[in-house]
């Protein structure tokens, strides 16, 4: 059975875009789906998605931040709406 190259992320990860992080991520389960990952290997792409995946899941957790409309109710609580720019 012949090594497969493991994907390397050379790039610190928390400075990759959400499209370029997911694009790897696409990149390291296609590599592990392949019955050629030596167990070794598999263990490294699997460390190396589960970084990934935490910085997509940040990402996404960003957006979703950023297009939440903040209020305030009668009572002073703090409450998020959807954005709609509509109401504005």
């Amino acid at each position: 059975m012949d090594h497969v190259n493991v994907v390397e992320v050379d790039v610190a990860v928390n400075t990759l875009s959400f499209e370029e992080a997911f694009s790897q991520l696409e990149k390291i389960i296609q590599q592990m789906d392949s019955a050629e990952v030596k167990l070794e290997d598999s263990v490294k792409l699997y460390e190396q998605g589960i970084a990934l995946k935490k910085v997509c899941e940040e990402k996404l957790q960003s957006a979703r931040l950023k297009i939440e409309k903040i209020t305030l109710s009668p009572t002073g609580e703090t409450l998020t709406q959807p954005f709609n720019p509509e109401d504005n």
